[in-house]
């Protein structure tokens, strides 16, 4: 048990320090980097939509083709 817990205080001590440093280090203001990240989950969301709905559109087809009735040859 011990040691699960001091691997979690080493997670989380990490995580950190290694947040700190990213913004010490990075060179755009906090403003910025909001706002790109908002562009990219923005554009993200559009592509991952858009994939969704071309898989979907793709699933009702296969499904109409399977409900059709079986033409004998």
């Amino acid at each position: 048990m011990n040691r699960i817990m001091n691997f979690f205080a080493g997670l989380i001590v990490g995580g950190l320090i290694g947040a700190t440093v990213i913004i010490l280090v990075t060179p755009a203001s906090g403003e910025e980097i909001r706002s790109q990240i908002q562009d990219r989950s923005i554009q993200l969301k559009d592509e991952i939509k858009a994939v969704a709905d071309a898989r979907r559109a793709e699933l009702e087809r296969e499904l109409a083709a399977l409900r059709a009735p079986y033409k004998s040859q």
